[in-house]
């Protein structure tokens, strides 16, 4: 049964939380929230990766760990062709954006069964508090979070009407706290892990202090039911991005992927951040305000910048360097994100 006391919990969480790598390999996951709300059940292969059912509206374009971002893109854009087909042969339709039905005083574990998201996946960093050392990434994929929330805040709208979020989807996140630069990585996600209530409405910790102990099968589930912005899944995974229309899901894997493991983007996403040290309410800010909010829109500013520069220096495509530059004129400059359109219509149409 694999029976686990609450140290050999805390022990289990944390042996697989990391396994050091030097960055590089990418993984991108892209939700597809589709209507009606009755998703086919089951696990199929794609060209490269899976496609998933999550819940009867939430679908899971899963890529395989890929040599290098663009080598990531163009199989997550294989994956998606096909899964597009599929949805088309069970007469469903993707909606484009993150939520449509979803209340923002929701549980938290809406996120994952009835919203659809971005997620990136990065090499953890090497065992060190180097330039790529795991504790740097860890503190900065924390810092870059809410303000990429922010940037791809996709979901005002409720039922077609505005909620007063320009994302739902990170409104239900809106209590959640910045990381401090102090915090152990392994021991901080250990913490998370052991303290957040399951779909019981109970922690793994309250549960082993009054039933005594959990199976390990229980503690695995609860870990795979877990969405945070920032996840130890032996990789770092990344959760931060709204479903965007059409190909714009590449925008939000492009940047986080880039200001991550790009040595000199990195450091100037860590000088960008670093105001927001301190910042009261950050995701409930960047859930409402996006970027309306003064400090977020300052942050967002440089680290596109950062991106930008680095996908330069990097040579990747210059289709793709145009649609992030697209995004950072449309958007960031002008302290909007995709919300904003949408609650431009709605307000046309009252």
């Amino acid at each position: 049964m694999g029976i686990l006391n609450e140290r050999a919990a805390e022990e289990f969480i944390a042996a697989g939380a990391f396994t050091p790598g030097v960055p590089g390999f990418v993984g991108i996951a892209v939700d597809l929230l589709v209507d009606p709300a009755c998703a086919p059940a089951g696990r199929r292969p794609l060209r490269h990766g899976f496609l998933d059912t999550r819940s009867p509206r939430i679908l899971v374009v899963s890529g395989p760990p890929s040599p290098g971002l663009e080598v990531a893109l163009r199989r997550m854009g294989d994956d998606l062709a096909a899964s597009g087909r599929i949805v088309e042969q069970h007469r469903l339709t993707v909606v484009p954006q993150a939520t449509g039905t979803v209340h923002p005083q929701a549980p938290v574990s809406a996120i994952g069964t009835a919203t659809a998201g971005i997620r990136v996946g990065l090499e953890a960093g090497l065992d060190d508090d180097g330039p790529l050392g795991l504790p740097r990434r860890w503190w900065l994929a924390h810092m870059l979070t809410p303000v990429l929330a922010a940037a791809f805040a996709n979901s005002p709208l409720r039922h077609g009407r505005p909620t007063g979020w320009r994302s739902v989807r990170q409104a239900l996140r809106r209590d959640l706290a910045t990381a401090h630069a102090v915090e152990d990585p392994r021991a901080a996600w250990t913490a998370y892990v052991m303290d957040t209530p399951g779909s019981t409405g109970a922690s793994p910790r309250q549960r082993i202090r009054t039933a005594g102990q959990i199976t390990r099968a229980e503690l695995e589930r609860h870990l795979a039911g877990l969405r945070p912005p920032v996840a130890a899944r032996g990789h770092l995974e990344l959760d931060v991005a709204d479903r965007q229309p059409g190909n714009d899901w590449r925008i939000p894997a492009t940047v986080a992927a880039v200001l991550l493991d790009d040595p000199r983007a990195a450091e100037e996403a860590e000088a960008a951040t670093d105001r927001l040290t301190g910042e009261p309410a950050l995701w409930e800010r960047a859930a409402r305000d996006a970027l309306t909010d003064p400090v977020l829109a300052a942050a967002a500013r440089d680290c596109f910048l950062a991106a930008y520069g680095a996908l330069a220096r990097q040579g990747v495509s210059r289709e793709l360097r145009d649609a992030v530059a697209d995004f950072t004129e449309r958007y960031v400059y002008r302290g909007r994100c995709p919300a904003d359109d949408i609650l431009d219509r709605a307000t046309a149409h009252q």
